[in-house]
C-alpha cells in the first residue's frame, strides 16, 4: 500500500470557554488556559520527539518524531496560541487556514439583550503582532477574518468541510512523496471534517469526539483511498492534563 500524503488532524489546546461552567461567561475568540498553554508544549514536543506517556505501538511515528512537513492552523486565537510551540518545535512557520476555523464562527449570543452577534476576530496587524513568522491568507484582513453578522450554521459549515476535504484531496496530487500534513482545528469542525472525508451524512447521529490537542491520523493512499490509523489519541498527555 502506498501513501501519498499523511494527515494529522490536532484539536487546539484547553481555551477558557472549554473550562466554563456558565455558557453565558463564553467569549467569542478565547485564549488558552495555563492548563492549556502547558497541553500546547507536550503535544508539540511529541510530535517533534515522540514522547509520550502512554506507548500505543507503531504508527508510523518514530523516536524521532512525525516528521511533519507543513503546519497549518485555524485563525481563532487559541488555535493560533496552539499552533506556536508546534511550529516552534518543528522549525516550520505555521500556515493560517481561514476555512478551518470552529463551527458556527467569531460569535456572542447576546440572549435578550441583542441576541446573536458575530464579530470580526483578530486582525492581521493583531495576529502578526503576537505571531510574526505567520504565513497569513488574504481572507486575514485589516479588519479581521470573520465578516458575518452572526453565527454560522450547521449546513454551512458542513458545505465549508467538504470544500477543505476536497483541498486536501488537491494537495495529495501535487504532494511529494511521504509529505506529511498537520492542521490545528477545532472539534466541532473536525467532526464535521471527518465526516466529509468518509462520506458520511452531515447529521448529529454520529459524533467524533476529539479532546484538547488530541491526533488523529488519515493516509491518503495512491489508490485514492483513505486509511484511518487512529482517531482522538492523546497518549502523549499524563491524566491530569486530559481535557
Amino acid at each position: 500500500m502506498n501513501v501519498d500524503m499523511q494527515l494529522y488532524i490536532i484539536r487546539h489546546a484547553q481555551s477558557t470557554n472549554n473550562a466554563l461552567t456558565d455558557y453565558q461567561d463564553r467569549l467569542c475568540d478565547p485564549p488558552l488556559t495555563e492548563l492549556g498553554r502547558r497541553q500546547s508544549e507536550v503535544v508539540a514536543l511529541h510530535l517533534a520527539t515522540g514522547a509520550e506517556v502512554e506507548p500505543w505501538g507503531a504508527d508510523g511515528r518514530d523516536q524521532r518524531g512525525y516528521g511533519i512537513t507543513r503546519l497549518y492552523c485555524s485563525p481563532m486565537w487559541r488555535a493560533l496560541q496552539t499552533a506556536q510551540p508546534i511550529g516552534q518545535a518543528l522549525g516550520l512557520a505555521p500556515e493560517v487556514w481561514v476555512d478551518i476555523h470552529e463551527r458556527g464562527g467569531v460569535f456572542v449570543d447576546h440572549e435578550e439583550e441583542g441576541g446573536v452577534v458575530g464579530y470580526p476576530g483578530k486582525t492581521r496587524p493583531e495576529v502578526l503582532t503576537e505571531f510574526p513568522n505567520y504565513v497569513l491568507p488574504e481572507g486575514v484582513t485589516e479588519q479581521g477574518w470573520w465578516h458575518h453578522q452572526g453565527c454560522e450554521d450547521l449546513s454551512a459549515c458542513h458545505e465549508r468541510a467538504t470544500k477543505v476535504a476536497e483541498r486536501l484531496r488537491s494537495f495529495q496530487q501535487w504532494a511529494a512523496d511521504d509529505e506529511r500534513i498537520a492542521i490545528v482545528s477545532h472539534g466541532g469542525f473536525i467532526g464535521a471534517l471527518l465526516k466529509a472525508l468518509f462520506n458520511q451524512l452531515p447529521d448529529h447521529h454520529v459524533h467524533y469526539c476529539h479532546l484538547n490537542t488530541a491526533i488523529s491520523r488519515i493516509d491518503f493512499r495512491s489508490d485514492g483511498h483513505l486509511s484511518v490509523r487512529y482517531l482522538n489519541r492523546v497518549g502523549h498527555l499524563s491524566l491530569k492534563l486530559v481535557s
